[in-house]
């Protein structure tokens, strides 16, 4: 199933607007996703939020720093589909 994103678009309240090579679009709260500490604890500073960028070689969404969140993931929490690990 893994699809890459390839936009991200970084909104208030720990949002990311994202879009998958399939075209499917949506919302993703990462605060929910994520808690805030280890890698991601920068990201609870809006400004280091914002700096969000796509990686397309992994496709998927990193920061400076080293974080960075599963695409299958993602696009599960989109689509409502739920992903299977197997």
């Amino acid at each position: 199933m893994m699809q890459d994103i390839v936009a991200a678009v970084p909104l208030e309240n720990f949002r990311l607007k994202l879009r998958f090579e399939d075209g499917v679009e949506g919302v993703v709260d990462v605060a929910q996703c994520v808690a805030f500490s280890g890698v991601f604890a920068p990201l609870r500073d809006p400004a280091q939020f914002a700096a969000v960028r796509v990686n397309s070689e992994l496709g998927t969404v990193c920061w400076p720093g080293g974080a960075d969140l599963d695409p299958d993931v993602l696009y599960g929490l989109i689509t409502g589909v739920p992903v299977s690990f197997s």
